[in-house]
Order: C-alpha cells, then structure tokens, then sequence
C-alpha cells in the first residue's frame, strides 16, 4: 500500500488500470486498496494544486502563528477545530516551538486579511497572541515545483 500511496500523492489522476499496470497487480485489487484507504481515513480527500498567478488570482496569502493560553475547559484541539471552520482557513496545524498552531489563511485583500485576524481569529476564547506573515511566492507546493516563469525576485531592493 505504500507504494499505492506514494503513486497517489504525485498524481491522484492516475486511472486504476494505471496505478494496477505500475504496480504489477489487477485493477480491482486497486480499487479495493484505494477504498480501504479512504474508509480507514488514510486518504481524507483529493484535490489539485494550482499556480494562482497563471490564474488571475488577486489574494493574499499569509501564514499565522497563533499562541493559545490554555483554559481547564479548552484544549488546542477545540481552539484549532474553532479556527477550522472560518472558510479563508486552508489549513491548521499544532507545532512545537514558539507559537502553538500554524495556520495557512486566504483572502481578498490585506485589509480583508488583516479584518479576519483581528475580528476572528483575535476575539477566540483562548487565543493569546498572533504573528503574520505574507506569502510573497511559492516555488514548490505537496512536492510540486510551481512555474510562474519570472525569474525576477519579487522583493524590492532594499539596499545595494
């Protein structure tokens, strides 16, 4: 399964008779495997990858820390659950460090996001302080090198 897996997480397009031929097996076989991995929760979706810029898309991108003060009745689970659900949050996660959740947010423009962190993400029961940080590119995503063909750095020179 673990080769299943890894063929997977670089192509999830790949047909069964495919992913069969590759491995050696049947396709039923694969089919089989593949629904095992989803009903086991392995595999908890698909989706694709996509070069914003070649898109068109005007958002803005950031990264957030956030550090949580613990109460008896909440855990970092509640509070990374809480943040879940706001529909600019593409992903959470808990981390070791200085800062105890990582989250990945998505919005129209810096005021939006800089309105999301503030009114949502700030008024939490539980969250102590955040730290933003913008994306200003990417070059790989899920082991996938992004092409935006520019090959000028997109900062400004500060100093010579």
């Amino acid at each position: 399964m673990e080769k299943l897996v890894k063929l997977l997480r670089q192509n999830a397009r790949l047909s069964n008779a495919e992913l069969a031929q590759m491995l050696g097996v049947t396709e039923s076989e694969i089919a089989a495997q593949i629904q095992k991995l989803e009903d086991d929760g392995i595999i908890v979706g698909y989706g694709a990858i996509i070069n914003e810029e070649k898109l068109g898309a005007n958002t803005v991108t950031a990264l957030i820390e956030v550090k949580v003060a613990l109460k008896s009745n909440c855990s970092y689970r509640d509070i990374a659950a809480k943040i879940a659900q706001f529909p600019e949050v593409e992903s959470v996660r808990l981390m070791s460090g200085a800062f105890d959740l990582a989250l990945t947010v998505k919005c129209k423009d810096v005021i939006k996001l800089g309105r999301f962190v503030q009114e949502k993400i700030g008024t939490l029961n539980g969250v102590h302080s955040t730290a933003t940080h913008f994306i200003i590119g990417r070059y790989k995503e899920l082991s996938t090198i992004i092409d935006n063909n520019d090959d000028e750095d997109e900062r400004e020179m500060v100093s010579p």
